[in-house]
């Protein structure tokens, strides 16, 4: 039963994956701009990066009924990076 359950793929794991990835770059930019403190900076970056890795694999797995869902993800990552080249600035 485990065997067979492991091979099920849905999705939905991605999907959450890619949501705490978006939202945990979202917090680390806000704070890393409050901060404006290089390293915080620095780690911030690496957050968005790390978020739009895991929305590219999300992408790759879509089912096809995802695309809203991604589409907002991006909409949110792409704000964040805004914010943080704002701060870098």
């Amino acid at each position: 039963m485990a065997k067979r359950d492991a091979d099920v793929h849905t999705g939905y794991n991605d999907l959450k994956q890619v949501e705490m990835f978006v939202e945990t770059a979202e917090k680390m930019v806000g704070q890393a701009t409050m901060q404006l403190d290089p390293e915080m900076l620095n780690h911030a970056e690496q957050a968005v990066e790390n978020a739009r890795r895991q929305l590219a694999r999300a992408r790759q797995e879509a089912t096809g009924v995802d695309g809203d869902f991604l589409a907002r993800c991006e909409q949110k990552l792409t704000r964040a990076e805004h914010q943080l080249r704002e701060a870098q600035q």
